[in-house]
């Protein structure tokens, strides 16, 4: 027999549980072999954390579910493979090592491309196992062994062979494009801009025409890109300026003569309806140049300097200019005025920076590349949850352009594409270096300097880490060679809806298009975790809840399921700090129940091992039915919170609170409790995986050090409901609550009376359970009747009367309690009654305030009614 634990210490138990799961190899592919049923198959894929971030609440909600999920299938028979991993993250960690060097005086070109990418390398192996660790502390349970990295030797090869052939099908293609700049990271595609609001200036320009007193007066926000316009455009049926159409005005201080054209896109009601054209620097400016053949003039380089074009603020940076060159447009005479202007400004993701509208040679994957994929969607090939979000993704892929996938930096997968300096050929190549030119055969050759957005290479995460074009890289050892066959399509992706568009789409298209099949059956997006207010967390706002001092305070099973319970499809998480108390009390409970049991034997048999034969056992064994059956069809759907929310119900609210007290009237229904029990951490371990482990191990006299774990029992599936039992226990209760209710009336609450009488249609049900009702009710007799015995107090219920005589009870006390309830009651409803009908008040009051008062009201008027039945029940 083992030495029973006092006292429960989550961090002990934690740290020392998970180490052992994991050494045994449980999370592993075959962790669970011995349960494992033929042609059960399921995969999940862990969103890769940057190898520079830290475990945030948003990571805790994901990996939370996934690995709910995730236990739940490998209890259940299912060959599983949750596969880990972590993102290079090409701008966030560049920046962050390009920071630290600066703090040392170093740039990074100083030490050049490969020492500066030996830095790299270096921060990646500290700050990449620190995530890891971290996740560690949550208790997820993916398969470690397997774990990747966007940049390891064998996902490189994967990323080679999808450029090379996407590119040799044309869906690759480099080009002169608009594309949103950052002039510290370089281009960025759209979705990696963020749009702010922003207060600014609208500048009101003159440009005078051609030899003429005469100007034209345009807006911009952006005075300084003025040196890069070509045109100046009104809406082809604006009469104002018909006249001028095809003259000439001229751009102040640097004299360049630029056309009046005519074009649609002018909305004549805005402003003067004259808008400049800047068709290098401005995106719908980039299309109006394109149809009317405009020149495209570049007035700053990548890092925001102006150029020659610019006159004498050449080699000032874009956004310091400013209000120089307004300064000498005003002392020239060329502003007619400056208002205040709110809009949106994008900056850059990572940096914050303010994106520019660019023209830039970048690669980028044609648009076409995701058709496929958004006609298999649309065919419920693959299906979202909460399946609104399909209407997000049509919305979107339908607005798809071309991504740009080239950026300007060291870190990453450097772009597979060789040039020739001789004949200028450009050719593709999965090989590490090229040496000779195929067309010519000189030598003088270069690769493209650049390297691929990186959610080039984690759009290829769900097949790229099961093996796909690795070579040999890892085979057997992080990979199989039935991993494609076994795990691709994935069953399930678990994510944030924001990065739908950034990974999910991109997986979508990518996986679709090079194996044929969508990458994922179902697709489930949850929201964010908010403060208990429903603000967004910032640092700013003080408000960030952080999992790992989480998990410190209240533990990591606490933390798993207060996010779990909270987790209802489409809606914010509030966590605050009272639910993760309230799940915290939870988890006493059940180790309290644990040590009720315990009280009464030293170990338990396992459900299945034994023959329920009370009463009380048959009716806590069908409702763990009930609740199993509910949590299996609730995973089904992807209801974390509804499954979370059974658990709770059955394992406080009923075997807790009623198996436990009603079995103080049996004790021989004390073993088959505890198996039951043992049955329901089975249950809840997906959930709760740390506590369910170590009572399970008490209850069976057991230690996990010398046995088998719970996470590799098969999960509870043949129990069976029992609605007779059922009927006759709720029953039971309902007499037990409705005694305790009239005793309490007559001030009775906690003492043992002598006689009660239920009025109930088939008494019969009930004859057997009345150790039961006398116990819990403390009653010495409980008689059946079938009329309403007179002068005593009642309670009534849905099945059930009760009565308790009066006989030889003093009254006066409770009547006069009642009374002043009553005069209490009547002010209050007369109070709110008047403020009701008063007509002023009604229409000047907040909705929220007329309705809390509406309430109150409500409220009083049923409390009345019922002071009114219990004086009337006694004759009053």
């Amino acid at each position: 027999m083992s030495e029973k634990s006092t006292v429960y210490n989550p961090k002990e138990i934690e740290e020392s549980y998970y180490k052992i799961w994991e050494d045994r190899g449980y999370f592993e592919i075959d962790g669970n072999i011995a349960i494992q049923e033929s042609g059960k198959n399921f995969c999940i894929m862990m969103p890769p954390p940057n190898v520079t971030g830290s475990l945030h609440i948003g990571h805790a909600l994901t990996f939370t579910l996934q690995d709910i999920i995730t236990r739940f299938k490998r209890m259940d028979g299912f060959k599983t493979l949750w596969q880990p991993g972590t993102d290079h993250a090409g701008i966030a960690t560049q920046n962050v090592v390009e920071k630290q060097l600066l703090a040392q005086g170093i740039k990074k070109e100083e030490l050049g491309r490969e020492k500066f990418l030996e830095k790299v390398w270096e921060w990646k192996a500290y700050s990449g196992g620190q995530i890891v660790h971290q996740m560690r502390k949550l208790g997820v349970s993916p398969a470690w062994s397997r774990e990747r990295f966007t940049m390891d030797d064998g996902l490189k090869n994967s990323v080679k062979k999808a450029f090379v052939k996407y590119y040799n099908e044309g869906l690759i293609v480099r080009g002169n494009y608009m594309v949103n700049w950052c002039t510290h990271d370089g281009a960025l595609s759209d979705i990696e801009v963020e749009f702010e609001a922003n207060k600014g200036k609208l500048y009101h320009l003159k440009y005078f025409l051609k030899d003429s007193s005469e100007f034209l007066i345009v807006a911009t926000t952006r005075p300084e890109t003025y040196f890069g316009d070509t045109a100046v455009m009104v809406h082809p049926d604006d009469e104002r300026y018909k006249h001028l159409l095809g003259k000439k005005v001229v751009l102040p201080l640097i004299g360049r003569e630029i056309e009046i054209i005519a074009d649609e896109h002018v909305d004549m009601s805005f402003g003067t309806g004259c808008v400049k054209v800047t068709p290098a620097h401005d995106i719908n400016d980039y299309e109006v140049g394109k149809r009317h053949n405009l020149e495209f003039i570049t007035i700053f380089d990548p890092s925001g300097m102006l150029n020659e074009q610019c006159g004498e603020f050449q080699g000032r940076e874009r956004l310091e200019v400013r209000n120089d060159v307004v300064s000498k447009l005003e002392s020239l005479g060329f502003v007619d005025k400056i208002e205040d202007y709110e809009n949106q400004v994008g900056h850059c993701y990572r940096c914050k920076n303010v994106v520019e509208p660019y023209i830039s040679k970048q690669w980028f994957v044609k648009k076409e590349i995701a058709d496929g994929a958004i006609a298999k969607v649309n065919e419920h090939l693959a299906e979202f949850y909460p399946s609104h979000w399909l209407n997000s993704y049509n919305a979107w892929m339908k607005e798809l352009r071309d991504w740009c996938i080239s950026r300007q930096l060291w870190w990453g997968h450097q772009i597979p594409v060789f040039y020739c300096d001789a004949c200028g050929h450009e050719w593709a190549s999965e090989a590490e270096s090229e040496h000779e030119c195929p067309t010519c055969k000189a030598t003088t050759i270069h690769q493209d300097p650049d390297v691929l957005d990186t959610w080039f290479s984690s759009g290829l995460w769900p097949f790229s880490t099961l093996g796909w074009e690795n070579g040999d890289v890892f085979k057997g050892e992080k990979w199989n060679e039935s991993d494609l066959k076994d795990f691709y399509p994935n069953t399930l992706l678990i994510t944030g809806f924001d990065i739908l568009f950034f990974w999910v789409a991109r997986m979508m298209f990518s996986g679709e298009h090079t194996l044929g099949e969508l990458p994922f059956k179902d697709i489930y997006l949850h929201a964010l975790v908010k403060d208990e207010h429903g603000q967004k967390m910032s640092k700013s706002k003080g408000n960030v809840i952080d999992p790992l001092d989480t998990i410190s305070e209240y533990s990591a099973d606490t933390l798993r399921f207060t996010l779990a319970i909270l987790a209802v499809q489409g809606r914010d998480i509030k966590l605050s700090g009272e639910k993760l108390e309230q799940i915290r009390n939870f988890t006493n409970k059940l180790y309290n129940a644990s040590r009720f049991l315990l009280m009464n034997a030293n170990s338990f048999e396992d459900l299945e091992n034994i023959e329920i034969k009370t009463p009380l056992g048959a009716y806590m064994k069908s409702r763990l039915a009930v609740a199993m059956e509910e949590v299996r069809g609730h995973f089904s759907d992807y209801r974390f919170n509804d499954a979370a929310t059974t658990l709770y119900r059955f394992l406080w609210g009923e075997f807790c609170d009623w198996g436990i007290e009603l079995s103080k009237a049996d004790k021989s229904s004390m073993a088959e409790l505890g198996a039951i029990f043992k049955e329901a951490m089975k249950l809840i371990h997906p959930f709760m995986p740390f506590i369910s482990e170590f009572l399970y191990q008490e209850l069976s006299d057991t230690t996990l050090e010398s046995c088998e774990s719970i996470m590799v029992k098969r999960y509870p599936h043949a129990l069976v409901r029992d609605e007779k039992i059922e009927k006759t226990f709720e029953l039971v209760i309902e007499a037990i609550v409705g005694i305790r209710r009239a005793k309490a009336n007559i001030d009775l609450g906690n003492k043992k009376i002598e006689h009660a009488y239920i009025k109930v249609p088939d008494a019969a049900n009930l004859k057997d359970a009345i150790k039961y009702i006398c116990l819990l009710a403390k009653v010495e007799n409980i008689d059946f009747t079938e009329t309403k015995i007179p002068n005593s107090a009642t309670d009534v219920g849905d099945n059930i009367e009760v009565f308790i005589s009066l006989e030889g009870v003093d009254l006066s006390p409770i009547i006069e309690r009642l009374n002043n309830q009553k005069i209490k009651l009547d002010k209050e409803i007369m109070k709110l009654s008047g403020m009701l009908s008063n007509e002023r008040f009604v229409a000047n009051a907040p909705k929220e305030v007329i309705a809390e008062n509406q309430k109150g009201l409500d409220d009083a008027k049923s409390k009345m009614a019922k002071i009114d039945a219990e004086l009337s029940s006694f004759g009053v």
